[in-house]
């Protein structure tokens, strides 16, 4: 019997658990390991930040349906992997050990890069159901007291998308209390331009992007490097090509939303041979650590280099397609390694986006992910907005269910009625064996 361990029950930790239970029966251990025993669907926290949502509609509580589906959850949390050993410490002193494990741990938010940055400062954040409530309150007397507002994401972020969808949902709540001709809105971030996402744009986000803005009255500043923030004022500079100072902005605010820079975890942070200097996993093409390849790596906490370089620095983000595939890659390949077999899965790795606006939004399709590409697709209408509280419903009942149903290859193929964007590629030759 082999023991699989999953570290952290996010997107991609929890179907990631899912899909290694189905994929290697009930002869085999799968454990997790979690601070708490709760998924949050983090999709869904822009939606909470403005009320839409409660924290309880959007939240599942894992502890019955991995009893159901025979998956052993440890919630007391890790507090350092210890890869040459094949075991965990955890926070409560406990160790457990492991025949492989699977890394998904999500990122750090490293608030902490920038004065006055953070939740616990002077910025929200939709990054954790935690910060979505306290933006709540944050939004309530916004719109008791109106003001100027920026939003937007920091240097070094990688996850761009929810920073429009919350400026534009942002701008939909405050036009439905009647107070939006009260507050001016600026959109900061640190991407060479409106709509490159990190992905060096996708079909014609640039100028769809450009034009929502300008709709919706949003004002905008590129290549932007945030300096510091206080209650009053968010100090922004301009970054040139060439990496000078372009221009210094003040840019008044009574309420912002920031998009942090990411970096590895404490837990797994500084391990050589496992993780990169910023903390990411390190993983080859079957998401396997070249060091320790009994470890596997997947969603945000895997090192991914950027698509290029920009005047300010830009990561790349890992979307839900993306995430899935590289799951249902290593389920694949750790079956096979506990068949005896080596790894012949790799994860396609791409795109299928939808950013709700609150009444309308944009879908965008990548294959793959990064450039060059064999499908550059985008659209927009108010068919995103209906889309993706269809995603939310559908994605939430998986979670409860406790099943292992690709979303994602699902939706690309028969919503979007693109038939090629398989989520796994299976090598026609597999490496050797050890």
């Amino acid at each position: 019997m082999a023991d699989v361990v999953v570290l952290g029950a996010g997107l991609g930790g929890t179907i990631m658990a899912y899909e290694l239970r189905e994929k290697l029966g009930r002869q085999h251990r799968v454990s997790v390991v979690n601070n708490g025993d709760r998924y949050s669907f983090v999709p869904s926290n822009p939606w909470v930040a403005v009320g839409w949502r409660e924290r309880e509609a959007i939240e599942v509580d894992l502890t019955k349906v991995f009893e159901k589906r025979g998956i052993e959850l440890h919630a007391q949390g890790a507090k350092r992997v210890m890869p040459k050993e094949r075991s965990i410490e955890l926070n409560d002193g406990k160790t457990i050990g492991y025949d492989y494990l699977v890394i998904a741990t999500g990122p750090e938010l490293a608030f902490d890069e920038i004065k006055g940055f953070g939740p616990e400062h002077h910025t929200h954040s939709v990054c954790h159901v935690d910060h979505a409530v306290d933006a709540k309150q944050a939004f309530d007397r916004l719109v008791a007291n109106p003001g100027p507002v920026v939003i937007g994401a920091v240097q070094g972020a990688s996850c761009f998308g929810p920073a429009y969808e919350f400026a534009f949902i942002l701008d939909k709540a405050l036009r439905d209390a009647k107070v939006r001709d009260k507050v001016p809105m600026t959109f900061v971030t640190s991407e060479p331009y409106v709509g490159h996402l990190g992905l060096d744009g996708v079909g014609d986000t640039k100028g769809l992007l450009e034009s929502e803005l300008r709709q919706h009255h949003i004002k905008w500043i590129c290549n932007a490097r945030v300096d510091a923030v206080e209650a009053d004022k968010m100090t922004v500079s301009e970054i040139a090509e060439d990496g000078s100072v372009k221009t210094v902005h003040d840019v008044p605010q009574v309420f912002s939303m920031m998009l942090p820079a990411f970096r590895g975890v404490a837990a797994v942070h500084g391990i050589e041979g496992l993780t990169n200097p910023r903390g990411f996993i390190l993983v080859d093409k079957h998401q396997r650590n070249p060091t320790f390849p009994e470890v596997f790596g997947v969603g945000v906490c895997v090192a991914i280099p950027p698509v290029g370089k920009t005047p300010v620095p830009v990561g790349v983000p890992k979307t839900g397609f993306m995430i899935e595939s590289m799951v249902t890659a290593t389920a694949h390949n750790i079956d096979k390694l506990i068949s005896g077999g080596q790894p012949d899965a790799e994860g396609t790795w791409n795109a299928v986006c939808l950013a709700d606006f609150g009444d309308s939004g944009i879908a965008f399709v990548a294959q793959p992910q990064i450039p060059p590409r064999n499908v550059n697709w985008s659209s927009s209408g108010k068919w995103v907005h209906a889309a993706k509280i269809g995603f939310e419903k559908y994605f939430l009942h998986k979670i409860r269910a406790g099943k292992s149903e690709p979303f994602y290859e699902r939706l690309a193929m028969q919503v979007l009625g693109i038939d090629k964007l398989k989520a796994v590629r299976i090598s026609d030759k597999a490496e050797p064996a050890e």
